[in-house]
């Protein structure tokens, strides 16, 4: 019941609350709730009051009950149109390129398959994969050759991820996630895993090196 309610039949006549009673069919269970309680705090209560009451008041909690769900649907739809507008959370094309020259373009792709993942392109993590398959191997094959012809030379694994960012970034990105309005996603964990990874790895190739040359004719 609102005080509006209680407030209007404040003002109205016995007759007029009789009314609300007896026509209760035409009016606001609430209404008809807040003219019996009238009736009541003037010592003219409605000969059907006991009987009325209690299905009124099951009524007008249902009526609240209904208008605080329709009002959390539109809460929650507001909300989902504001998070559709503002767009997914993704690692912006920036933070993957750091991430492929920093680490590895390995690092690189599973940032950008993630975003994929985010946008629920299916399609484009399957392309990413098969490129970065081809691109593993294709280059390992190119790299093996000019080492083979030219020597081992520092900057070629330097350059090794270069065409791959440049894949990333300006074929699969403006394909796939294009002008889509997103949010940039923080880039600390990621990092601390790679930087635990590659951490993790330099101390295991350091040790396998230092126990192969250890078992060297001479050591």
């Amino acid at each position: 019941m609102t005080e509006d309610y209680v407030a209007k039949m404040g003002r109205k006549s016995l007759a007029e609350l009789q009314q609300y009673v007896s026509g209760r069919a035409q009016y606001r269970e609430d209404a008809v709730l807040a003219a019996l309680d009238e009736l009541a705090r003037r010592g003219e209560p409605h000969p059907d009051d006991a009987q009325l009451r209690p299905e009124l008041e099951a009524e007008v909690q249902k009526q609240v009950a209904q208008t605080a769900e329709d009002q959390q649907r539109a809460v929650d739809a507001t909300a989902a149109e504001e998070a559709e507008e503002i767009g997914p959370t993704l690692y912006s094309p920036s933070t993957i390129t750091l991430f492929s020259v920093v680490f590895s373009m390995l690092a690189g792709g599973a940032l950008l398959a993630l975003n994929f993942r985010a946008l629920k392109r299916t399609d484009a993590t399957v392309r990413l994969v098969l490129f970065i398959i081809a691109y593993l191997v294709v280059g390992g094959l190119i790299l093996s050759w000019v080492v083979q012809r030219y020597g081992l030379n520092p900057w070629f694994g330097a350059f090794f991820d270069l065409p791959a960012i440049v894949v990333y970034i300006f074929w699969f990105w403006p394909r796939y996630v294009g002008a889509t309005p997103y949010q940039s996603r923080s880039w600390l964990l990621p990092f601390i895993i790679c930087a635990a990874i590659k951490i993790g790895l330099t101390l295991w190739a350091a040790s396998f090196l230092a126990k192969f040359l250890g078992k060297l004719p001479g050591q």
